[in-house]
Formats: C-alpha cells, structure tokens, sequence
C-alpha cells in the first residue's frame, strides 16, 4: 500500500492507493466450471491461473483482458444493481449471444467464474443492460 500527498484546492490531502486489483482479487471467488465456489484467484494479467473482473458502475473492469489457455477468469458484481455475463458473437449492441459461457443474474456481491481452456477472442455481455456500450467486453486467450 502507497501512501501520497496531494493538493486539493490549496489543501493537502493523505491518499491512499490500494491496488484495485488485489481488492477484486480478495472478493473474488474462482473455480475450474462455471459456479460459484470459493477459491483464491490471482490479479488480472499477472500470468496465474486466475483473473478478475470487476462488474461495477454499470461497466466491466477491465474492458479487454489478455490471459493464457487455463486461466479462470471471475467476476465479481459490485453493483448494486443485478447483472449477468453472457458470451455473443461480437462486441455491438445488437450481437448474438452464444452458448460458450453464461451466468445466472448475479446480486451484489455474486461471483461467476469461467475456465477459457482453448485460445480465442471471447466477447461477452451484461443482457440485462446491454444497451449500454460499457456493459460489452472481451477476453482474449493466447
């Protein structure tokens, strides 16, 4: 953890960083399938045998995320609202979804984990909300 000095209109003021990724990553949750059992992931594109994204302010954290064959990838709604992930064809507002991974509607706080075990480029969605451009992303494994 960092600690920094700023100025905010003439003021100073003690910030501290904390690497978003290690928070996700302690909230997260991972599994070899799609469910929703508790094991420990690693932060996003270090490489591990876990990834995570984050599902908050009605946006997916990270927008594209690179990971290797094997890697458990999941996500964490820290909305408020319900959302869900759904894979589709393609990253536009009206692409079709597919049937390589799906979640049920996840409440805050509700992880959904999926094993990417062949490279590609995955696109997904929130179905819910997928009117709103940020609730559109992709996983790329190579």
């Amino acid at each position: 953890m960092k600690t920094r000095l700023i100025k905010v209109r003439g003021r100073s003021m003690v910030v501290i960083v904390a690497l978003f990724a290690l928070a996700a990553v302690a909230a997260a949750c991972g599994s070899s399938s799609s469910s929703s059992t508790t094991t420990p992931t690693t932060p996003a594109g270090t490489g591990g045998t876990g990834a995570s994204v984050s599902i908050q302010n009605f946006a997916f954290t990270p927008k594209t995320l690179t990971v290797s064959p094997g890697t458990t990838v999941t996500w964490t709604n820290n909305d408020s609202t319900p959302h869900n992930v759904i894979s589709t064809k393609g990253l536009s507002l009206n692409s079709t979804t597919t049937s390589v991974f799906a979640s049920s509607t996840l409440s805050q706080g509700q992880t959904f984990s999926f094993t990417f075990s062949a490279k590609g480029v995955y696109f997904y969605e929130c179905s819910i909300h997928k009117s709103l451009p940020a609730m559109h992303a992709v996983i790329v494994v190579k």
